[in-house]
């Protein structure tokens, strides 16, 4: 909750254990599993003007011990396997200096974050080996838990799966009260699914078949088999599947109920009580679990029944062991109200923009990087209707907050009813979107929308859309000049 106890000298170094700045897992501990390892808050300094600084380095040499007394060659972001944990405030300007040491170029952008076009880190913003870029913004944008990743086009899925990837949590004064001392009862949990090749993580799936790599390993945090001793009564775990394909159904193995309290966007109207929850990859969800002095429990990830699910969402998983401590620091209720935003309807006149999804194609066209498809208003609020025809996908737009309408003409679970920017569409479904867009005007900087299964990504399954001052969308150009970048 809103509190600030001191740690046991105990909890305190197991918690600078995981943090570990090599992005490692701790080892084996006697068959049982690894202790979960807990991403580092990257540090930051205060530039002459105000803004906060992160420095954040992509590299290629990491050794990562996922296996028993194996090494696996990785990449990572300040460290051998993922990256730091950004955090910022809201109305705090940011300033981040991301250098390139990979062999090939590539970028970093900011999922979930409300920014100018050019500060976005999408394929235009392309980082040369031995570069470094430094996009700033002002954080202007409620609570939420976001992250950032590679976003080059035709190589997503190759950067991200060989270990890009970080969160970038964002913390709104006076939000409501919720657990938040971070790695104690507050845990971020990253969820990858891989396959290895001896020690080695196998990449041969990454670019092929339907959906790409399927992997039958589960890392949570770069952790293999991962366990976590729970100090609190009511914990609260920030969710990230940054796999490539794979959906999780996820909740615990005894059936127990909890709270999602924020989605993609932030904080939910009210909790909404579950016993499952599904994400699709770049989809966020916080949840909010109460223990039992003593108890332990697998949360798990439990795929559809076969007959209606899509190869992506089928599959049973164990992602972590909980086991409570004999005596647990105790907590209140969840507040009745999170302070999140109410459910809108769509005002009237809006715009509605079709969306028709084939098997790695918008709309019958690839994507095209010096091709505007769309142009919108800045501040517009529209009705996006994505109509999938094919097997499973799901659908990410940049710079946005959305709201989903329905799914095949239903509301959705109550726990999806909050800002979004990310969604899962099963195959043959159809989805409607209210679709807020900023205000940050610029013609000739695109931002994406895209397919969030990498694979589908890199295949061209994505579209590049501007934000224009209203009343001038018919005058804008709809191509780019090739090879221009926007940086």
């Amino acid at each position: 909750m809103k509190r600030r106890t001191l740690l046991s000298l105990a909890v305190f170094s197991t918690f600078l254990s995981a943090c570990s700045d090599e992005g490692a897992p701790d080892g084996d501990s006697g068959g049982d599993g690894n202790r979960l390892r807990i991403p580092a808050p990257a540090t930051s300094s205060i530039d002459p003007d105000g803004a906060r600084r992160f420095e954040l380095t992509l590299r290629a040499d990491g050794r990562s011990g996922f296996l028993p007394g194996k090494v696996t060659a990785t990449w990572g972001i300040n460290g051998d396997y993922l990256g730091p944990v950004v955090r910022a405030k809201r109305g705090e300007k940011v300033r981040m200096a991301v250098t390139n040491r990979l062999p090939e170029a590539s970028t970093l952008h900011w999922h979930g974050m409300r920014l100018p076009a050019r500060m976005d880190g999408g394929p235009h913003q392309m980082i040369e080996p031995g570069a470094t870029w430094t996009p700033e913004w002002t954080i202007d944008q409620p609570a939420a838990t976001g992250w950032f990743h590679p976003h080059p086009h035709e190589k997503t899925a190759m950067h991200v799966y060989r270990g890009l990837a970080g969160l970038f949590l964002i913390d709104d004064p006076g939000g409501p009260e919720l657990p938040d001392e971070y790695g104690v009862d507050d845990i971020p949990l990253i969820v990858q699914d891989k396959v290895f090749d001896g020690a080695e993580l196998a990449t041969g799936g990454v670019d092929s078949g339907t959906f790409g790599l399927l992997g039958d390993t589960i890392l949570v945090n770069g952790t293999y088999r991962p366990f976590h001793e729970v100090g609190a009564e009511l914990v609260r775990f920030r969710m990230l599947n940054a796999s490539n394909a794979r959906v999780y159904r996820i909740g615990f193995a005894d059936g127990r109920r909890f709270d999602v309290v924020a989605g993609d966007q932030g904080m939910l109207e009210r909790p909404a009580t579950v016993d499952r929850v599904k994400i699709s990859p770049g989809e966020r969800v916080e949840i909010v679990v109460r223990f039992a002095p003593g108890e332990t429990v697998v949360m798990n990830s439990v795929g559809e029944p076969r007959k209606q699910a899509n190869d992506i969402e089928e599959d049973d998983f164990d992602l972590v062991r909980f086991t409570a401590a004999a005596t647990l620091e105790p907590a209140a209720k969840l507040p009745a109200a999170l302070g999140g935003p109410a459910g809108e309807t769509p005002p009237p006149g809006a715009r509605v923009r079709r969306f028709e999804l084939s098997g790695s194609e918008i709309n019958g066209r690839d994507m095209e990087m010096s091709r505007i498809d769309e142009v919108v208003a800045a501040g517009a609020v529209e009705i996006w209707e994505i109509d999938n025809t094919t097997y499973a996908h799901n659908f990410h737009i940049h710079e946005v907050a959305f709201r989903v309408l329905d799914v095949n003409g239903q509301p959705p679970p109550a726990y999806q009813a909050g800002p979004k920017d990310t969604v899962f569409i099963p195959k043959k479904a159809k989805v409607r979107l209210l679709v807020r867009f900023g205000p940050y005007v610029d013609p000739v900087t695109p931002y994406m929308y895209h397919c969030h299964l990498l694979r589908h990504e890199d295949k061209g399954m994505m579209g590049q859309f501007v934000i224009v001052e209203p009343g001038t969308e018919q005058l804008v150009p709809r191509t780019i000049p090739a090879g221009h970048h926007h940086d």
